[in-house]
């Protein structure tokens, strides 16, 4: 049984997350497009959102 990619922009935004996570800049934006940009970008704010809060160390 083949295994089905990972829709596109749920991909960037994990990665947006673990980028936040590891506290890289949101300026290392590795997209181009508008979605996929927007969507790391969510990912980010939302790892940045679980640093404050302390959930990630």
């Amino acid at each position: 049984m083949k295994r089905q990619k990972r829709d596109k922009l749920s991909r960037a935004h994990a990665k947006g997350y673990q980028a936040g996570i590891s506290g890289r800049a949101k300026d290392n934006c590795p997209f181009q497009a508008v979605e996929a940009r927007s969507q790391w970008l969510g990912g980010w704010r939302a790892a940045m959102e679980d640093r404050s809060l302390g959930l990630v160390k």
